[in-house]
């Protein structure tokens, strides 16, 4: 039975955030296609994790025989956060775009979850697996559009989970939108629910072609 992770991070409920209705889009077709399968879900809007603090940093580079007890109850959540992802068959991350980056709380599993020498490093314990990023965002910042330099999002998720931990990494790119609740985006609500559309029938496709894959 294949596992998918699921980690959400909209600070909106499902209904209004863009970037959950993507993921809840997928899981759908993957508990249909496969529906002896396991799904883990973080939620970090609901249920956030702690920012990576010089307690649990230096955990991970000590001998677990010397941890304080603040060190172990560190240390515990990063191996916790580690084991779901080398758990993982496939995982879909929700990264909605705040202030040009992603939310501090998707941030701070990252933090967590990056121990060196075990899902970073010569050979990390996550590498090859699928992993779909969910980079909602309220306007566009595709190749050739006014904003271009400032989309921080898809370049930073391809850096920390292809090139540090050796993921193989795809996007799902919901754009413009802010259009159907921002008057001066009107004209371009035609491209939103374009670009809606086009998520959610992406984040199907690859989520039944992951199942064959890995039922392969």
């Amino acid at each position: 039975m294949a596992t998918l992770l699921l980690i959400d991070s909209s600070v909106s409920p499902e209904g209004v955030s863009a970037s959950r209705s993507v993921t809840a889009a997928f899981r759908k077709t993957w508990e249909e296609q496969h529906p002896e399968g396991t799904v883990i879900h973080r939620d970090l809007a609901a249920d956030p994790l702690p920012h990576l603090d010089g307690v649990a940093a230096s955990a991970a580079f000590s001998d677990p025989a010397t941890h304080t007890p603040e060190q172990q109850a560190a240390f515990a959540v990063r191996v916790k956060l580690a084991e779901e992802l080398e758990q993982a068959d496939a995982v879909v991350i929700a990264a909605p775009m705040y202030n040009f980056t992603i939310p501090s709380t998707l941030k701070a599993w990252l933090d967590q979850v990056i121990i060196m020498g075990r899902t970073a490093g010569e050979a990390p314990s996550a590498k090859g697996t699928p992993v779909t990023v969910v980079a909602s965002r309220g306007g566009s910042y595709a190749p050739g559009t006014p904003r271009e330099g400032m989309e921080y999002v898809q370049n930073y998720m391809e850096a920390v989970l292809g090139g540090g931990m050796g993921m193989d990494v795809e996007f799902i790119v919901p754009e413009l939108t802010m259009a159907p609740v921002n008057p001066a985006m009107a004209d371009l609500v035609p491209l939103y629910e374009t670009s809606r559309d086009k998520a959610h029938e992406e984040a199907a496709a690859k989520a039944k072609a992951l199942v064959a894959r890995l039922a392969a």
